[in-house]
């Protein structure tokens, strides 16, 4: 239980602080900034890593509880739990949002800028990367793993920075579906339960056979 309340929280401060620097940019007529969301949701990956990790590995993400899964890391009968404590989380942390900015419409959702199947592909391939540097620092010797949270949390931010413009950077399907969940936009929603898992499955299968 305390593994599944430790990526309950996490998760919730996730998309309570990532979510919500893109709701306050946009109700501030831009005072953060894109580079301003990007390093806010680094941080706060890299802050819920060093919060949580020792307790429930911090995944905060079903596609990377998935990942885990298939490097044979993380046991089969989690699964379930931890997608629900992740999902029940993110949900919680949307609503708050909204209570707090009933007037914004998106809430923070991802969405492409352009054709669906060039953000499908981005996203695969900022999955994989980010599950590969998941797997290849905490999993490597005791002084890469004192390093994993400033990894992961870099990674988060240096993809964010780069192509979040085009398809909003998500690598994480519950942080695209909770927002869009409570303000009812669903465009292209498929695209974010989709691509994250496909990357993080592959990265996975690549981390095993380097292995």
């Amino acid at each position: 239980m305390k593994k599944y309340m430790a990526e309950f929280f996490g998760t919730f401060c996730l998309i309570f602080c990532g979510t919500g620097a893109i709701i306050i940019d946009q109700e501030t007529s831009g005072s953060i900034g894109h580079l301003g969301v990007s390093i806010t949701f680094g941080l706060i990956v890299s802050a819920m890593i060093y919060t949580f990790g020792n307790i429930s590995g911090a995944h905060l993400n079903p596609s990377v509880t998935l990942g885990f899964t298939v490097s044979g890391l993380f046991p089969k009968n989690r699964i379930l739990c931890y997608i629900l404590a992740q999902g029940m989380g993110a949900i919680i942390s949307s609503i708050s949002l909204k209570f707090l900015f009933p007037h914004n419409i998106l809430l923070g959702g991802t969405y492409p800028l352009n054709q669906e199947w060039q953000s499908f592909l981005l996203e695969t391939i900022l999955s994989l990367i980010l599950m590969l540097v998941i797997l290849f620092t905490s999993q490597g010797s005791k002084e890469t793993g004192t390093m994993a949270g400033l990894a992961i949390g870099g990674v988060i931010l240096l993809e964010a920075l780069f192509a979040g413009p085009i398809s909003g950077a998500s690598m994480n399907p519950i942080r695209s579906l909770s927002p869009e969940l409570i303000s009812g936009n669903f465009h292209s929603i498929w695209i974010y339960l989709t691509a994250p898992f496909l990357g993080t499955i592959m990265a996975s299968l690549v981390w095993r056979f380097l292995k």
